[in-house]
């Protein structure tokens, strides 16, 4: 860490490895707003305070738990102007119910890949097994899928 900058910093490199992300990630959320906009060095390279990697930490959490990058910032800038963000439990309970809809739709797909797999299919268009379960044999001649 240097200090000729306003107290301690972090040049992008230094910021980048010990957050976990790249290089081209810490500029994009910088331009994004997501982070500051750094100070530059005497020699003209970006200077990261220390907390930028907590703050980088942080958004990545979030990415994590489903919140997109607009959702990430619109949290964030709502806690940098000081204020709580009661939204978040809201925004929580949200992708709460969005995660569960991903969990019955591969709960879906894996019970019709199962299918697939024990009913022993050799061909998405032109399967020889007897019952295909696949809906896209009848695409590919021209008939709509049936309904189970």
């Amino acid at each position: 860490m240097r200090q000729d900058v306003e107290g301690p910093y972090l040049r992008s490199g230094q910021v980048a490895e010990r957050a976990g992300v790249n290089l081209q990630t810490l500029r994009y959320y910088e331009r994004r707003g997501l982070i500051a906009e750094p100070a530059r060095s005497p020699g003209g390279h970006r200077a990261y305070p220390p907390e930028t990697v907590t703050l980088l930490t942080v958004i990545k959490a979030a990415q994590r738990l489903g919140f997109t990058l607009q959702e990430v910032a619109e949290l964030i800038d709502t806690g940098r102007r000081g204020h709580p963000t009661p939204d978040l439990r809201a925004r929580a309970q949200a992708k709460i119910a969005e995660v569960d809809e991903k969990l019955a739709d591969l709960t879906t797909i894996r019970r019709a890949l199962t299918q697939v797999v024990t009913a022993g299919c050799d061909s998405l268009t032109h399967c020889t097994c007897p019952g295909c379960p696949l809906p896209f044999t009848g695409l590919a001649e021209g008939r709509a899928p049936e309904e189970s």
